[in-house]
């Protein structure tokens, strides 16, 4: 990947020579300096990622300078260096668009992270409108937005199996959208004419459960005041989506494989037969395979349900979908509570974009929800993001989204898991990245390779 190009536009040479020493040589950034205003703009046909400007210049005001750069792309982060160390000054310039202010004379350590900040949430911004330019050409089945390479891969299972009669299994945790995935399934098949049937087996009494879902005759226990038809019935030429199958008792699961085996049952308390050609799709957030050898879950219903596995991947393992999400989320609840102006701020979704999102897609939504509700003016910043999401941003929180100074640990996690969880993450953030991965770890990379054996991380 090409280094980012940063323009530096100063008279002082000496500081001219610094820069370039410091953000080219030592941080790895692509340098062009100048020394005036006019050549700058000559140049700026060819904009760069990033602006050091300064404000004293012998041929062009530093201020007209930042309103005419934001003029003309007000996407690129300017980074203002003055002797001038008056905070009028500052917030002149930062009123005007500048991401940050640095009197001289400058502090490196700062300007390089201030650097990495402004780059940052540029990249994210250009991604924010590059999803809002492309809003038509992403790929929906039925509610699901998504652009990730993990879901494009679901996508195509879903396409595959679509047409079939055979039982699917979507496995995931919760959250992540596994009852869309069903509807999916159904509404883009040659079923969609028939009913989608869902039955949540862990809010139903156990022993109200077979009810649900075989129905009942009058009489057949207490309350049974008349016949009812049950899911299966009610589902025929359609599907039944039977969600965390795994918390099902073991005595209604034998019935349900008989259905999937005979393709018939009978109500609670009857002697029928009834013969249902609906479509059985389950889902689960367990580990069946662990159930099974626990003896809570029948091995022989397990291998028939999980026919066609659909495993669903975490939110934070497909970061590109994030922002998209975000967006998404903003638009339905902006329109809802009358604020149609409302948009994030580049903090906000730089936190939206690095939490871990324990709670996957559910968490994302009701989080944007109450942005949006305590939201007064026509920006969400990070201020009305839930406090889980700030505490991370503190650092106050591992890589999984767990507290890193939990109680049951007696207020502090060991040393060695800390470094391990920077590493992973930093791992991540860098796309496995070493050199990068190392340089924001501030270790060199003969270092990360040692304690990645260590942790047995693998790179």
């Amino acid at each position: 990947m090409a280094a980012e190009r940063i323009y530096i536009v100063d008279d002082e040479k000496t500081l001219l020579k610094l820069l370039e020493l410091w953000v080219g040589e030592r941080w790895g950034y692509s340098v062009e300096t100048f020394s005036e205003g006019k050549s700058f703009l000559d140049r700026f046909s060819e904009p760069p990622d990033l602006v050091l400007l300064d404000l004293m210049l012998p041929d062009i005001s530093g201020v007209d300078l930042l309103k005419e750069i934001k003029q003309r792309s007000p996407e690129i982060p300017v980074i203002v260096l003055s002797a001038q160390a008056r905070i009028e000054v500052a917030i002149e310039t930062l009123k005007l668009g500048a991401s940050d202010y640095f009197s001289k004379p400058v502090d490196f350590p700062k300007l390089e992270g201030a650097i990495k900040n402004a780059l940052r949430l540029a990249s994210l911004t250009r991604e924010v409108e590059r999803l809002r330019e492309n809003v038509e050409t992403r790929v929906h089945f039925d509610n699901i937005i998504a652009q990730s390479g993990e879901m494009q891969e679901v996508f195509k299972l879903v396409n595959k199996v679509k047409n079939s009669d055979i039982c699917v299994l979507i496995l995931g945790e919760s959250g992540t959208g596994k009852e869309l995935i069903a509807r999916a399934i159904h509404y883009n098949s040659d079923r969609a004419k028939g009913p989608f049937v869902v039955v949540n087996c862990a809010s139903i009494p156990r022993d109200l459960l077979e009810s649900e879902l075989f129905g009942h005759e009058k009489g057949s226990f207490t309350g049974a005041i008349q016949r009812r038809v049950g899911k299966f019935e009610q589902a025929i030429g359609g599907t039944v989506f039977l969600d965390e199958i795994g918390e099902m008792d073991q005595s209604l699961q034998a019935k349900i494989l008989r259905v999937i085996q005979e393709k018939t049952f009978t109500r609670v308390g009857g002697n029928d037969t009834i013969t249902t050609n609906a479509r059985l799709i389950s889902a689960t957030n367990r580990d069946l395979r662990e159930e099974v050898k626990q003896r809570n879950f029948r091995e022989d219903l397990y291998f028939r349900l999980s026919t066609f596995p659909i495993m669903l991947p975490p939110l934070r393992q497909r970061k590109s979908d994030i922002l998209l999400l975000a967006e998404h989320f903003l638009k339905k609840f902006r329109e809802e509570q009358g604020k149609p102006k409302l948009r994030f701020t580049r903090k906000a979704l730089d936190l939206l974009y690095r939490y871990p999102w324990p709670g996957n897609i559910r968490e994302l939504e009701n989080a944007i929800q109450r942005g949006v509700v305590l939201t007064d003016g026509d920006t969400l910043t990070e201020q009305e993001l839930p406090v889980a999401i700030q505490s991370y941003a503190a650092g106050e929180f591992d890589a999984k989204g767990r507290s890193l100074f939990a109680e049951d640990q007696h207020g502090i996690i060991p040393l060695e898991k800390i470094k391990e969880e920077a590493i992973r993450q930093a791992l991540k953030i860098s796309e496995g990245n070493i050199a990068e991965a190392a340089k924001q770890l501030e270790i060199g990379r003969a270092t990360l390779y040692r304690l990645a054996e260590k942790y047995k991380i693998k790179i």
